[in-house]
Formats: C-alpha cells, structure tokens, sequence
C-alpha cells in the first residue's frame, strides 16, 4: 500500500525533538545542581517534559504519515507509549545527575534508554488498529534500534558533559547538541517507519480515528508549549538559584571575613590573643594525651615606645608588620605566632623535646629581631624581651603558662633586654612587685610625689660653681626615696615618660627663677631629655612654655641629650639644635663617647658642651686607654669650640688628672651628690665668695652658640 509524508508536520516533529532535546540538556544541569528534594521535584518535572516532547515527536511523526485509509488508533497502546517515554526521560535524568559517568554505565545505561526508546516507537506503532497487521523489514528494524542506542549514548555523553557552566561558549554548545540530538532522534523514527510494512487492501478496524493534520498540529504545539513552558522555568529557576549562590557565597565570604577579623590581629594578619589561647588549650589536651613538652614565649620589644613616639605611628606600623614577618619565618608551620597588642607577641611551640629546644628558637628570635629595618629611609634597631614557659612544669593550663611566660619576660627586660629568661618561681614575686610599682607610678605625678634634686657643676680652674644637673627622684610614700634607674625604664615602657619629661622641665625653670628672686648668683640649670620628649612634635612649643611661664631667660636653661638621641635622625636633630640654640638655650651632649657620633654632624651641630660618660672618668686613672680616650675628647671638643664636662668624679687623683688635661668642669661625689633646692643656696654662695664681678658678668654674658653668633 502507498503512503505518503505531510513535510510541514515532519518539520515540526523535527523541531519538537531538538527542543526536546535542548530541554533535556537544561533539565540535566538542574537537576545536578539542585539538592535533596528539590533535585527529585526537577526529575520528576523533566521526566514527564522530556518524555511528553519526545512522545509528541513521534506521535506527530506518525501522524505526518498518510495511507489511502484512515488510520485509527488504540488509546491504551498509545498511552502505554507515552509512559515508557516518560520512564525512558526519566532514567536517562537521574543517571547523568550523578557525580560520575564511566563508560561501562554509559555504554549500559544507552542499551537501556535505546530499548526504551525503540520500545515507545514500536508501540506507538502497534496502537494503529489496522487489519492485517503491519510488517517490518528486519533490517531497517535493526538500523532504528542501532540509531536509538547511538544516540541515547550521545544524548547521554552530552548530557552529562554540559550540564554545568553558563558562559556564551557553553550555550552555544548546548544549542549545537540540541540540533545533532534532535536529528538524531528523528532520523531514528523515520528510519522505523520506513521499516513497517502495509499490505494491500488493508483497514483499521476500532480505535479512534483522528484528523491527522488538525491533532498533528494540537499535539505539537502542546508539545511545544509544554516544553518553553519547562525549560523557562528552568531556566528562571537556575537564576534564582544562581543568585541563591552568589549571596550564599558572598555572606560565607562576609563570615569568613568576620571570623578572620574575630580571631586576627588587623595590622599584621597574626592570629590574635582569642585563637591563641583556642590553640594553646588544644596543644594542652594534646599534651594531657601524649605527654610531650611544648614552650610559651612571651616576646616584647625594647623601646617600642620610644621609637613609635619619635618616628610616629605609620612607622611604628611598618615596624611591627616586619617584626612579625620575621617572628614568623623563625617559628615551624606547626607553631603560632600570635600579636596581642601594642609591642607584645605570643608564641606557641608545639611539641618539643626538651626545653633547650624553646632556647634555640628565642636565641634565633633575638638574633633576627637585632638586624636594623630599614623604614621610610631610615635605620631602625630593636630588641626583644623574651619570657618563656614550658608545659606541664611552668603551668597546666592557658593562663598559668602564659602569666609564667609573661613573669619571665618582664624579668629578662630588668635584667638588661635583649635577652630570654626561663620562668622560675621566684619571678613571681618580681612580677608583682613591678605590677604594683607601675600602678604606683601612674599616681605619683598627680599625688606631687616626683622630686628634682640639683647636682653641681664645678670649674675645674676656679672652684665655683656656676650650674647645676636636674636630677629627678621619687618620693614613695612607703619606699621611700627612688633613683630614676629604678623607675624611668618603667616609665618609658609605659608612656609615662612624656608627662613626667616635661614637668622636670617645668620644674627646672621654675626652680631657676625662684632662685634668681632669692638673689642668688647667676645658676644654669641643666636637664636631661629623654628620646620619647625630643622626638615629640610639641618640643620646642614646651620649651617656650616653660620658660615664658617662669618668666625665666633662655640661659638659664640648659638641654642635656645623649648622644644617641641627637645622631638618630641626624638631620631632624640639627633643626631642633638650631631652633634652641636661636632661643639661647645651652644644648650638651651627654654620655659622649659610648655613641656613634659622625665628626661631620659634630661639626653642624649647634652644641655649647660635651659631657665625658662616666665610664671613662672611673677607669681614667687605672686604664692608659681610658686616660687616651679623655685627652682626645677633651682636645676635639675644644677645637670646637666647646666646653668640657666630666660627669661622675669621685677622687682627687681624677679630678687632678682632669685639670692637667685642661677639663672646664667637673661634677660627681668628690664634691657633692644631688642635693634638694634648699641646699643649693648655701652651696653657691660658699663656692661664689671672692670671684670677681668682672668674672661674674663674664660668665652671664656666654649665650648659646648661635645666639653668640647672632649677636657678634
């Protein structure tokens, strides 16, 4: 029997399967991408899409074809067709939504859906109620079920290979599969339908008979509509949950971002106090377990303070990050460095086997912390104060070993910095003690407790005394009185030492003006200025202060700055030199010769004095060497210019020495110790009697070096 093909419905069965097709592959990266329930709800949704719009491709295909008798149909059959078409969809779904795909499952899994496939044309096929029954070509049967497998592994491989991805490339990929997997599948049909066979004088018998054009047409566009209507949802869908991602992502970022700031130090990355101690309560459960050692270290840098105060806080910023990089290159990736605030690190070393191991590491922390940095062109040096506590023997929880290490830390800072100290009982008691000394020192200035007392300075060529050392004490109500070695590193580590700084300064000049109405002779007071006051942007403001607040002249007052100070930011020091001098303060420089003075800044530098550190003064006497390095002082700073001040004489054998070296002045316990104000009058007048007026003007007249200068 002849038959024939509607091409407008066989165009339409063609497009119904390759958007069939593209559907499938949309509703495949879906479904991988959905989870738990939604994922099933996905499959179940494209099981019945899929299957729908493969079935109508068929059906339409079917009804494209045309006998010269009506055709009609068994409604059971047809619709046992559309549900294996369903269950073929929805097998071939789950099995591309899983994690992997191997060949021997794709290659079983497209026999599967082949079978499948075959088995919903065919029946489709046996739903025509046609007497007698329809014949096939067993070849071209077998070329269909072939083409049915091919593709179903195809449809498979592609499935699974572009479910993921939704870059521009990855679409036109998907809409080129599409377009093969829609060929694929109709050729598959045509090619089974052009295996059956009708014979002659045949005819349908029941059924329904349908108007093939008109349902062609329904059936195909409810296909159609079935299928947009899914694959916009997918795709609606896969943006909502895109969206759902990047939120999630970017909040598990912003809490990832919470919890680093939460359990980090923010300047140097270090983790911080909190995962330290989580860390050190870990490494103490671990111990309790195993029972191996591992060390706490405390480590503090020296004159932090100083050198934040003097360079700023940028700088003092770039210092820390790069004391942390070094503290961390010197530990294992198994050990933590943490920072804890201000200057103070925490370490932890994890598992050691003994605790000269923990010496190792704070020998090499010391030796990596004393190489200069080098920050916005400058040369800075620190040290560190290492404190060090080892488990179980210096404590067996978080708290008694870092407080330990804490103990043993403060403990190698008064034993000279630069150092570690291994806790040990007694540093307790040291521990408290300072604790209890720093909370006191905090109350002393506003309790007027502080003292200064006065040490004369002596001509060595006449004996008078024509100025005096502001020497500050402490007062305690309980300890009585305190030298300043015992309380002004403490000050400065505590940033006490600006305050306290700049009332002996207040004091000194005040001090020098009640003097002056006490009708005293002319008496230059001399005070000692510590690196934190002389790098303080205010200084010279707080200089003016004082002396304009005392209405008291510029001579009267004289700047002592070792000679570390003034050679540390060389350049700076010379304008704030200048500016004193211009005011007529007198500028020395103390301790000279335990410095790295450059004679090319000597030279510039606006200085009235030298002041001989007291450790060349004791051995003068005993030591050749010593007596050499005097002379030569004392001869450079006279072709300078400059005036002579040995600090520190105690016999008659140095202070003879000095006078045939021809040293301009000298002070120290060969004629008296630092003295209460009171006392100063008396002195002054005994060393002043019979100097002659003339002498005395003379010695009033000497200004600070450029204002001699200004004045000649």
């Amino acid at each position: 029997m002849s038959s024939s093909y509607n091409h407008w419905l066989v165009g339409l069965s063609i497009v119904v399967a390759m958007l069939v097709s593209y559907t499938a592959l949309r509703l495949a990266s879906r479904i991988a991408t959905s989870g738990g329930r939604g994922s099933r709800i996905w499959l179940g949704i494209g099981a019945i899409a899929m299957g729908v719009g493969i079935w109508s491709m068929h059906f339409v295909g079917m009804l494209a074809f045309s006998l010269p008798i009506s055709l009609a149909y068994d409604v059971p059959t047809t619709l046992g067709s559309l549900a294996l078409a369903m269950v073929t969809s929805g097998f071939a779904l789950a099995i591309t939504s899983g994690r992997q795909l191997t060949v021997p499952r794709l290659a079983g899994s497209a026999l599967i859906m082949g079978a499948g496939i075959s088995g919903m044309h065919y029946m489709g096929m046996a739903a025509i109620t046609i007497l007698p029954g329809i014949a096939y070509d067993p070849y071209l049967v077998a070329v269909s079920i072939l083409i049915a497998v091919a593709a179903s592994y195809v449809a498979l491989w592609l499935f699974f290979q572009l479910r993921e991805g939704s870059s521009i490339l990855q679409q036109l990929k998907r809409i080129a599969a599409a377009v093969v997997m829609g060929l694929a599948i109709s050729g598959m049909h045509y090619v089974g339908m052009a295996a059956s066979r009708f014979a002659a004088g045949s005819f349908c018998k029941g059924g329904v008979a349908l108007e093939n054009n008109w349902f062609a047409a329904v059936i195909g566009m409810f296909a159609l509509g079935m299928l947009v209507v899914t694959l916009v949802t997918a795709v609606y869908d896969a943006h909502l949950q895109s969206r759902a991602r990047i939120q999630a992502a970017r909040l598990e970022l912003a809490n990832a971002a919470l919890q680093h700031q939460a359990t980090h130090d923010a300047l140097t990355g270090l983790p911080n106090r909190l995962l330290f101690v989580d860390r050190l309560g870990r490494e103490i459960a671990h111990a309790e377990r195993d029972g191996h050692l591992f060390a706490v270290l405390v480590v503090d840098l020296d004159r932090f303070k100083v050198i934040n105060d003097t360079l700023g806080h940028g700088p003092g910023d770039q210092l820390l990050i790069e004391i942390a990089r070094r503290l961390s290159s010197a530990i294992r990736s198994v050990d933590t460095v943490a920072r804890t605030g201000g200057d103070e690190f925490l370490l932890l070393l994890t598992e050691i086997r003994e605790p000269s191991d923990a010496a190792v590491i704070a020998s090499k922390i010391i030796s990596e912390l004393d190489k200069s940095v080098s920050i916005g062109g400058a040369e800075v040096h620190t040290s560190a104060s290492i404190g060090i506590s080892v488990y179980p023997a210096d404590g067996l929880d978080s708290d008694s070993l870092v407080a330990h290490a804490d103990e043993a830390m403060y403990f190698a800072k008064q034993a000279g910095r630069n150092s570690f100290q291994f806790f040990r009982p007694g540093m307790s008691v040291f521990s408290r003690e300072r604790l209890d000394l720093e909370s006191e020192l905090r109350r002393a200035l506003p309790k007027k407790q502080f003292e200064v007392h006065y040490q004369p300075k002596i001509d060595i060529a006449t004996g008078r005394m024509n100025s005096v050392e502001a020497l500050l004490r402490w007062r305690h109500p309980t300890r009585g009185l305190i030298g300043p070695l015992e309380f002004i590193p403490l000050a400065e580590e505590t940033g006490l030492m600006l305050s306290i700084g700049e009332w002996v300064l207040r004091e000194a000049c005040r001090q020098a003006r009640q003097w002056q109405r006490e009708g005293l002779p002319f008496v230059r007071v001399a005070v000692n200025i510590s690196p934190i006051h002389f790098r303080q942007s205010k200084f010279l403001d707080i200089v003016r202060s004082a002396l304009l607040d005392q209405d008291l002249e510029p001579q009267y007052l004289e700047i002592e700055l070792t000679e570390t100070t003034v050679m540390d930011h060389a350049e700076n020091s010379v304008h704030i030199l200048e500016e004193l001098s211009r005011m007529g303060v007198i500028v020395s420089i103390d301790d000279f010769g335990t410095g790295y003075s450059s004679m090319s800044y000597l030279r510039r530098f606006p200085i009235d004095k030298l002041k001989i550190d007291r450790s060349f003064i004791n051995e003068m006497t005993t030591n050749s060497d010593a007596a050499a390095i005097v002379k030569a002082i004392i001869s450079l700073a006279h072709s300078l210019r400059l005036k002579v001040v040995a600090e520190g004489v105690e016999t008659a054998e140095q202070l003879h020495q000095l006078r045939e070296l021809g040293c301009d002045q000298f002070q120290g316990f060969h004629r008296s110790a630092a003295v209460l104000p009171s006392e100063i009058g008396d002195f002054v007048q005994a060393n002043t009697e019979g100097v002659a007026q003339r002498d005395q003007r003379a010695f009033m007249q000497t200004q600070s070096k450029l204002t001699v200068f200004k004045r000649s």
